[in-house]
């Protein structure tokens, strides 16, 4: 079922795998559109339970329907820990999605773990994002100016939170830097690097890719509060932000 709301569109599913299903129909037919208009497509990974929802991305038939040739992969948000760490998204990324395409290795984007710091982390990976941008790689927004990303796959927590963007905390609120940093994440690990939300909502298209019953709460907050303060209220794009559900995250809607 689905429900249009301005630029945003709320899709409801009866299972976890009917979302995991049309998740992976959405992004090939995303990729495939991108890659005709301008060549590439360059998408932003989550970590969390959103990787294993792509898992069908990488069978057939979806996995057919894309040039894996032309993908750039970044990241959301990322734990300040070794890339090969059982907490890091890009081990996550790697091991659920990553390993079973073919996208090159120069294409795919995690932060630099030689950084010990999350400060230090932060400001190599905004560094190299205006790197790509100097070097027509990257495109800017023409609305708000931070980097345009074609796709932007986003999860959110029970407490509302989006990346590593949390309730009650000040990275929430950045509106200049493209890439900030937590030292003390609520959910661990603490330390933590994550785009902005400026950046995130920049986006051409977002998907939020949300299920099971914890998040019920969440999702009725978000959606049916115009009033909600949560992080996931925040989230918009400059085409279209589409909901992804199952009937468990749908519940109290």
């Amino acid at each position: 079922m689905a429900c249009e709301k301005g630029n945003k569109i709320i899709l409801k599913f009866d299972t976890e795998d009917d979302v995991a299903k049309a998740l992976a129909k959405y992004i090939a037919l995303h990729s495939g559109r991108f890659i005709t208009e301008k060549g590439s497509f360059n998408v932003v990974l989550s970590g969390g339970t959103l990787i294993d929802t792509m898992r069908y991305l990488t069978q057939t038939p979806y996995k057919e329907l894309v040039d894996w040739s032309k993908w750039s992969i970044f990241w959301l948000d990322e734990r300040v820990v070794p890339l090969d760490h059982k907490d890091s998204n890009y081990k996550l990324a790697w091991d659920g999605f990553l390993s079973k395409v073919s996208i090159p290795e120069g294409h795919i984007y995690p932060i630099n773990d030689k950084k010990s710091s999350p400060e230090s982390a932060a400001e190599d990976y905004e560094t190299r994002h205006r790197i790509l941008v100097d070097k027509n790689i990257l495109p800017l927004s023409d609305i708000s100016g931070f980097p345009k990303f074609d796709l932007m796959l986003v999860g959110m927590g029970p407490d509302g939170h989006v990346a590593s963007l949390f309730p009650n905390r000040p990275q929430r609120f950045e509106k200049e830097r493209w890439v900030t940093y937590i030292k003390d994440s609520p959910k661990p690990p603490p330390p933590r690097i994550t785009y902005t939300f400026p950046l995130i909502n920049s986006s051409t298209e977002i998907a939020m890719v949300v299920t099971g019953a914890e998040l019920a709460n969440a999702v009725k907050d978000v959606l049916n509060n115009p009033k909600s303060n949560l992080p996931g209220a925040e989230v918009s794009a400059e085409g279209l932000l589409t909901w992804f559900l199952d009937k468990d995250a749908a519940s109290k809607l």
